[in-house]
């Protein structure tokens, strides 16, 4: 939802085009020099896009599992970082109190390594997600869509910064 949320929040003259994670298989090292058609989809778009969001949750106190498969799949093999340079921004989400904030630090012990240009502030930690989002999914708290306008319009500066 809170994916959705952004989509509808860019600055008019961004394109957030979404990639989903679903099938991507379990990283393999003995394949990275020759992965599967959906890795290669996936580090392609990484390379086309000018900048990177990603919107997670927090499950035990860290990043799913598959958005870490699917960031070894992409920085893999040593030399072949799609990521690189990147600028990159996270809006994290959780039911608890503080909103995924863990996730996002621990994505951000990635960046370091995967030589990503991070947005550091605004954060966007949507605690409490249940209740912040209508029936229909919709974002309903006034003061997470300016937070998240906020670190969209940040990320669109620093990208264009970099290009």
């Amino acid at each position: 939802m809170a994916l959705y949320a952004a989509t509808k929040l860019a600055p008019e003259n961004v394109e957030l085009e979404v990639f989903h994670l679903k099938g991507i298989p379990l990283f393999n090292q003995d394949l990275e020099q020759n992965p599967p058609a959906k890795v290669k989809e996936f580090k392609a778009k990484i390379r086309e896009s000018d900048a990177i969001l990603i919107v997670t949750p927090e499950y035990n106190y860290s990043i799913p599992g598959v958005l870490k498969n699917a960031i070894d799949w992409a920085s893999r093999p040593y030399g072949d970082n799609a990521f690189d340079g990147k600028p990159v921004a996270v809006i994290s989400a959780s039911t608890g109190m503080l909103g995924g904030a863990r996730a996002q630090y621990h994505l951000r012990q990635c960046f370091v390594s995967l030589n990503m240009l991070a947005v550091t502030s605004p954060e966007v930690m949507i605690a409490q997600a249940q209740g912040k989002f209508d029936e229909e999914g919709g974002l309903k708290d006034e003061r997470t869509k300016e937070r998240i306008k906020g670190l969209l319009q940040t990320l669109v500066d620093l990208a264009e910064k970099v290009r």
